[in-house]
């Protein structure tokens, strides 16, 4: 019999992976609607659903392996991580679904957000405050007017699969849908900065690709994620994490 390996695992949700099937536990069944419809949308490889049982959707394992993990060294090459970047720009060039994804979030509502999540870090004392502020006025430059993309909205080093230079899989959309097309290059490049300008390569310089936003979002992505993290169980203190990410800015 498989062993049943445990994925990822908080209050919100669960993967656990048995063989060659992840099974996605989620009592949120909005965001299991939004995963499998932005699969049957997407086009790019996406893993196969097998089954669906609320809350439980089961789909399959993809083959390769990811080009790394925040926090640790980047395993793939120069071209795998090129051909990233052209899936990534395949994807949002498709028109964007209907509804709003993680990286739809309205200037004002996450101008809000992130101004109220600074003065947590720092009134919990969490962060230094030069840290935070400095940080903040980087993040400035995210906050501007975009044009809809079809945007993944949690695109993880870890959450795209390749072999050699071709991209295998794609997975976990629960987040997707209409946003910032720089969220999604930000948010795959997050504590691997060197490998930025492979990604560019990749996804292509004849569209406006303002470098200094992605590195805003660098900064406003993980001033927002500190204490979710901490409260969920991870570590954004660890060698090359989220706060590894903010001091890189000073």
């Amino acid at each position: 019999m498989d062993e049943v390996e445990v994925v990822v695992a908080h209050s919100e949700r669960a993967t656990l992976r048995v063989g060659d099937v992840f099974l996605k536990v989620d009592a949120d069944q909005g965001r299991i609607d939004v995963e499998v419809e932005a699969m049957a949308l997407a086009p790019v490889p996406t893993p196969e659903v097998l089954w669906r049982k609320p809350p439980v959707l089961a789909i399959a394992a993809v083959p390769g392996r990811t080009l790394g993990r925040l926090g640790g060294p980047s395993t793939g090459s120069s071209a795998g991580w090129a051909a990233a970047g052209a899936a990534i720009r395949k994807l949002h060039d498709t028109p964007p679904p209907p509804w709003p994804g993680q990286a739809g979030r309205s200037v004002g509502a996450l101008t809000a957000e992130l101004d109220a999540e600074c003065a947590l870090l720092v009134a919990g004392g969490l962060l230094p405050a030069e840290l935070v502020a400095r940080n903040r006025r980087v993040a400035e430059a995210a906050l501007r007017p975009w044009t809809p993309a079809f945007t993944h909205g949690d695109l993880q080093i870890a959450h795209v699969f390749v072999d050699g230079d071709e991209v295998t899989g794609i997975i976990d959309w629960s987040e997707a849908g209409q946003g910032d097309a720089l969220f999604d290059l930000a948010t795959f490049t997050l504590g691997h900065e060197e490998h930025l300008g492979d990604v560019v390569t990749g996804y292509g310089t004849d569209v406006d690709l303002d470098l200094d936003v992605i590195r805003a979002w660098w900064s406003l992505r993980s001033l927002l994620v500190v204490r979710w993290l901490l409260e969920h169980g991870f570590d954004p203190f660890a060698p090359g994490c989220e706060v590894d990410v903010l001091r890189s800015r000073m």
